[in-house]
């Protein structure tokens, strides 16, 4: 839970998310102790937005922008940028050098649709059209060996091409250049030499793996986004700087680590998830505190994130698809869909609801904002049923009109279907929640995992509010709502670690036999794996760590002959490679995907991975503050939800519910960052850690779940009264 304002001690950290709505900042003190601002976003000038924060948190804390700046040990942030302007298609104007006959590669893509009844849809633009595709003759073989050397007069001549275009940046993308990346190199420095942009991107350097189009794909994405992301955050660093900021700002990536502003020059396509990359740091905290495998989802104002946690980590994955362009990058693996606060409701040509995914952002935001807004989204139907309370909202940031939310319903929905304005709030929060459901379904179901055996945790401004209702849609027992979970990214951003990943495609057969007898396989893998981390722990000691201070994590990529896609199996972190134990557990990972393995069949490597990670001095979280007396703010009429409908609740005061305490439902909690709509006969009890834990009532009895979990406690009798709070024994 958050810290009074003078409990902080310096020297802090500082985390910063800017999303949709509202830009979230954290300072979090070297006692473990944190604040937790949130101020609206600016789309004009999300760095303004940033500084916004700054102020707001500094005349929080009583203190000035300087002050609060100077006392910062590490500033870390996570930016939607990179995201946008893919979706906007604002990016550079990208010239691409390919290998001659190859200039058409990124148009064909793979030849074959996402969805392959859906015939219609037409792909997204190619980001570089054909007249700035440019072939040049040379060529390495799959094995890296040279077959014909790079014609630097093609090359001379395509930059005098690409120059009279007046691209911004240039892709270098070249036939099996994974092998050996001397002829993209090459193309480079002579590029260079033209002077015509700084942006200059080789494919082998930001996805050095099989699969041509993929790899191109990559390199023309981080080529288009280099130019509109770099110089806003080193921009945002020198502002920063100059208000007092000692140290680089840091900057965090799709994998979830963080990397100083300076060596993200290269890197720009590692920033497409950075934000909500964040958030499962923090996850991945929670999941340690809790002791249950987890299934998220953080609902902010515009989107809603969904990522599973298993065995304390987060998936991982390296293949992302942005509005339907593909990249290969290290990432965590989160499904997004547009389901926020802000999603706006309408009534379609066919006389159907739809709720999102187009939002309505911070500006003008949803109606009840007052800002001009007239549009009816979710949050507005949330002030009409009575979860949110009008009046000053996000430490005052917006206020709340509920008159304002009401006739925004009534005219853009409640009168287009002929019904009234609270049946048509109702219907918008039963449909996000099914969209919500489906999204957590597309992570758990659809990859072979039950949600009824997961935790689910409820993050973001509003997830605390749907959680009740989407876990009992999915049969899950329990939710569990994190202390100051409004402002998770940031909160996983003052906690993350310095990140660097590193892979080597290969192909070779797990079993086959080497010249010693042994397994082929085992002594490639103890070369790659050596070199690999000997380059991550190198390019971690330019954030001034020493190999002492990193841990390096090991994973093989494996398939059966002939599919297309590799599943990647942890293997330990030193030693040989267990050739028995990486079947295994491939097996055991295809079964749970797939529904079926090949007894006995032969499986192929196709890349060893590292991961390298290093953390950044941090004090233990603090745990929250002892017993007090419960604060009741008033009894509202609220709708709960279609089985309970209105009912008259007791509405609690967040901060004031201490550890150990326990609260029966109906009733609606209000914290510092979100609001907890707690369901008839729930139980929400309060962890030692700030976290609260929601036992669904119904969804326990019927499992034979009891509600005596490590950290919370019982109440003292079992007689249940709504709203009553119970000090545990």
């Amino acid at each position: 839970m958050g810290a009074t304002p003078d409990a902080l001690v310096e020297p802090w950290r500082i985390g910063v998310d800017i999303g949709g709505t509202f830009t979230d900042l954290v300072v979090e003190d070297r006692t473990g102790r944190h604040v937790a601002v949130k101020v609206p976003s600016r789309r004009d000038d999300p760095g303004a937005g940033v500084l916004d924060a700054v102020a707001a948190t500094a005349g929080r804390l009583g203190i000035d922008e300087p002050t609060l700046l100077g006392g910062c040990a590490l500033l870390v942030h996570g930016t939607t940028i990179a995201t946008n302007t893919i979706l906007e298609g604002t990016g550079a104007r990208v010239g691409l050098l390919t290998t001659e006959g190859f200039r058409d590669s990124l148009a064909i893509r793979r030849g074959r649709r996402e969805d392959q009844w859906d015939h219609r849809t037409p792909w997204p633009p190619v980001l570089v059209p054909r007249s700035r595709r440019l072939g040049v003759r040379e060529r390495t073989a799959a094995d890296g060996t040279e077959v014909v050397p790079l014609d630097h007069g093609d090359v001379d001549d395509a930059a005098k091409v690409l120059a009279a275009e007046g691209v911004e940046a240039i892709a270098v993308a070249f036939m099996n250049s994974y092998a050996d990346p001397a002829h993209e190199h090459e193309a480079l420095e002579l590029l260079r030499a033209h002077a015509i942009t700084p942006w200059l991107v080789a494919s082998a350097d930001v996805a050095p793996l099989l699969g041509e189009y993929e790899r191109t794909s990559t390199a023309v994405i981080d080529a288009t986004l280099a130019p509109r992301v770099i110089p806003y955050l080193q921009a945002l660093d020198e502002r920063l700087r100059a208000l007092g900021l000692r140290r680089p700002m840091l900057a965090v990536l799709s994998n979830g680590g963080a990397t100083s502003v300076s060596r993200l020059a290269a890197r720009a396509a590692q920033l497409v998830l950075s934000g909500p990359a964040a958030a499962t740091v923090a996850l991945e905290q929670t999941a340690g505190r809790d002791g249950t495998d987890l299934v998220s989802m953080e609902i902010g104002g515009t989107s809603c994130d969904v990522a599973i946690v298993e065995g304390g980590r987060v998936a991982t994955t390296d293949e992302l698809t942005v509005a339907g362009y593909h990249l290969v990058v290290p990432s965590v693996e989160i499904h997004t869909v547009g389901a926020g606060g802000g999603a706006i409701a309408a009534v379609d040509g066919a006389g159907l609801l739809t709720v999102g995914p187009r939002g309505a952002g911070a500006e003008p935001g949803p109606a009840c904002y007052g800002r001009g807004g007239e549009l009816a989204t979710v949050t507005d139907a949330h002030l009409v049923l009575g979860r949110l309370r009008p009046g000053p909202y996000a430490g005052g940031s917006v206020h709340l009109d509920a008159g304002l939310a009401a006739a925004a319903i009534e005219r853009h929905v409640a009168r287009p279907l002929g019904i009234d304005v609270e049946h048509a709030a109702q219907g918008i929060i039963r449909l996000l929640e099914q969209h919500v459901r489906h999204a957590v379904e597309t992570v758990s179901v659809d990859r072979g995992r039950d949600p009824a055996h997961l935790t689910l945790v409820a993050a973001g401004g509003a997830g605390a509010m749907h959680g009740r209702a989407v876990a009992a849609a999915l049969g899950c027992r329990r939710v569990l709502v994190p202390g100051d979970a409004g402002v998770l990214c940031a909160l996983g951003m003052v906690a993350a670690d310095a990140r660097c990943d590193g892979v080597r495609p290969v192909l070779v057969d797990l079993d086959a036999p080497g010249p010693d007898g042994a397994a082929a396989s085992v002594a490639l893998a103890a070369e790659t794996f050596a070199r690999l981390a000997e380059d991550a722990v190198a390019d971690l000691g330019g954030e001034g760590f020493t190999a002492d201070d990193v841990r390096v994590d090991r994973v093989v990529d494996l398939r059966y002959p002939g599919q297309l896609w590799s599943l990647g199996v942890d293997v330990a972190p030193t030693g040989a490679l267990d050739v028995a134990a990486v079947r295994a557990a491939f097996e055991a990972l295809h079964q749970r995907r797939f529904g079926h393995i090949q007894p006995g069949g032969t499986i192929e490597i196709t890349a060893f991975r590292v991961s390298a990670h290093a953390s950044f001095d941090r004090a233990p979280a603090t745990a929250a503050d002892g017993p007090g007396d419960p604060t009741l703010v008033e009894t509202r009429r609220c709708w709960i939800d279609a089985d309970t409908g209105w009912v008259d609740v007791p509405v609690w005061d967040g901060p004031t519910l201490a550890p150990g305490l326990t609260l029966v439902g109906p009733a609606v909690v209000e914290d510092a960052t979100t609001t907890i709509v707690v369901g008839a006969g729930d139980t929400l009890r309060v962890h030692p850690s700030g976290d609260r834990v929601i036992e669904l009532g119904a969804a326990g009895a019927a499992s034979g779940h009891t509600s005596d979990d490590a950290g919370s406690t019982t109440g003292r009798n079992g007689t249940e009264r709504p709203g009553r709070t119970e000090r545990g024994a």
